[in-house]
């Protein structure tokens, strides 16, 4: 970690911390100087990864939180704050999907669950830490974390596509509603090779990969780092309500 890192003196949230590509982004911004909470579901997870950045000389909080659960969030700001003072950087990262046979065995309850996690979340807690950025003297960015899946929905995913298609709403409508002071942007990945993958056919998609993507593969967790520094950073001084693909040149 350098002295002088870009985000020195910086604090940054980064929800759904523990792991995959939230864990690699929160690894990033202590690597750039920045202290970072972690909050997830699983304490012991968060621990762990705030474990590894105490290890890198940074200041780090482990917080278990749903983010599909509105109240949960103003506990996790409050924690937050009074932790650290304030929080520069925003990282709207938890996420997940959930299986099924056919859209007719879509329930009502994995409707919400899925949509819950995916866009009230983080809309409810980007009004939270976003109202705050906009009245302290530090301004702030915001990055929220979309898919693919939200301009290229499939038959399969499609509560989680829909709630990324909102997500994508949201960069733009933050963007306006916290300016100038805050920056509001998002990151859009395509596949990466993250424990989700387990329930993947690994063999299918490298041969969908090989055939089709212009990187012909999935991308690494770490890969993800660079467009989040850039979006947590000066370096993006002048970019707001973007969105950036990281997909590895899919069609």
């Amino acid at each position: 970690m350098s002295a002088n890192g870009p985000l020195q003196g910086k604090v940054a949230l980064v929800t759904g911390g523990s792991r995959g590509l939230g864990r690699a982004m929160a690894l990033g911004f202590a690597d750039a100087g920045a202290d970072v909470i972690i909050a997830s579901r699983k304490l012991e997870n968060c621990q762990a990864v705030a474990s590894e950045i105490e290890a890198k000389g940074r200041r780090a909080l482990a917080l278990a939180c749903h983010v599909g659960h509105w109240d949960d969030l103003d506990e996790v700001v409050e924690q937050s704050y009074d932790a650290f003072g304030r929080v520069d950087v925003l990282v709207n990262n938890a996420g997940m999907s959930l299986l099924y046979e056919s859209l007719p065995s879509v329930t009502e309850s994995m409707w919400d669950k899925v949509v819950d996690l995916n866009l009230k979340g983080p809309f409810r807690l980007t009004v939270l830490v976003g109202t705050r950025m906009a009245n302290s003297p530090h301004g702030g960015s915001i990055i929220n974390v979309s898919s693919t899946g939200s301009i290229r929905p499939a038959p399969g995913m499609l509560p989680y596509d829909a709630a990324k298609a909102g997500v994508n709403a949201l960069t733009a409508g933050f963007a306006h509603a916290f300016g100038p002071t805050v920056r509001v942007n998002c990151i859009m990945p395509g596949p990466f090779m993250t424990d989700v993958t387990a329930a993947w056919d690994i063999p299918a998609f490298e041969k969908a990969a090989r055939a089709t993507f212009a990187l012909q593969r999935g991308g690494q967790p770490h890969e993800i780092v660079g467009a989040a520094l850039y979006f947590a950073t000066d370096a993006s001084s002048f970019t707001t309500g973007a969105i950036l693909r990281v997909d590895g040149g899919i069609p």
